[in-house]
């Protein structure tokens, strides 16, 4: 049975950072993960998190200048030196909040940049941080983003994302599996069988280290949209009875009742339906 972790990026908006843990612990969720908690002290996140009994799932590697629209350096031409920075402190922070893996962000390739190159340089800095992130015993992910969400992100497809995965072949670097992400890309909008197919296709590889589910298209709960979000969590269900896979899956959308009160907790419906079938 899949492990629900709620996105504390996303989830809880209408509350402060720490408080939006205690939140996903009264509503049920056994773990959390976030994009880029780096200004929150590890001692107090971790002491929040053990308190209410819930567990660190994932957490991202730091993205370079988010402001000025930068989405990671791990392809990024004479960002090597950054790039090494901001793995060691994402592994450092892991250690310390007790987070298993770490996403690392591909970056976006420029209009009319070589593609080729960018993925040379993204494949070497891949297999230097998994060296490092297998001394710490972290996981590393890599995500294939959309472009309406990301316009230029390096990686968007999945088959791309495990092919690099299955080239580099250690076991540190997994693919993490955004639903939301596959759907807008790999199938028409609403064409749930599709991401169905894809859980299917990838997750008896073994190369699947993180799930992640919202509504297509517009990002909100599972349940609103085209996503068949039963369909995928039923199939996630069944390979991981079969071959012990025991991973989790981030509900990183937006609540569509936005940041009021209660506003993700009225949202959660899906979650308690499929609970009360599993």
């Amino acid at each position: 049975m899949p492990r629900f972790a709620a996105n504390l990026s996303f989830l809880y908006p209408e509350l402060p950072f720490l408080d939006r843990i205690d939140a996903a612990g009264a509503d049920g969720f056994e773990g959390v993960e976030c994009l880029f908690p780096y200004d929150v002290p590890m001692a107090a996140f971790r002491a929040r998190v053990e308190g209410e009994g819930l567990r660190v799932a994932l957490i991202n590697a730091p993205p370079g200048d988010w402001a000025a629209g930068e989405r990671g350096l791990a392809s990024l031409p004479g960002r090597g030196a950054d790039f090494r920075d901001s793995i060691e402190r994402a592994l450092a922070y892991a250690t310390g909040v007790g987070s298993p893996r770490v996403h690392v962000l591909a970056g976006l390739l420029p209009e009319g940049a070589d593609r080729a190159a960018a993925l040379a340089r993204y494949e070497e800095r891949l297999r230097w941080a998994a060296e490092q992130a297998a001394a710490a015993k972290v996981e590393l992910t890599i995500e294939p983003i959309n472009p309406h969400d990301i316009p230029g992100y390096l990686l968007q497809r999945q088959d791309e994302a495990h092919a690099i995965v299955e080239r580099i072949g250690v076991s540190h670097l997994k693919v993490q599996m955004d639903l939301y992400h596959c759907a807008r890309v790999e199938g028409a909008e609403g064409d749930g069988d599709g991401v169905v197919s894809l859980v299917r296709r990838y997750l008896p590889t073994g190369r699947v280290g993180h799930f992640q589910i919202a509504g297509v298209p517009d990002r909100h709960e599972p349940d609103e949209g085209g996503l068949d979000w039963r369909g995928a969590l039923t199939a996630i269900d069944t390979i991981a009875a079969t071959t012990g896979w025991a991973g989790w899956v981030g509900c990183e959308y937006r609540p569509r009742r936005g940041a009021v009160a209660q506003g993700t907790s009225h949202g959660l419906g899906w979650l308690r339906r499929w609970n009360s079938k599993a």
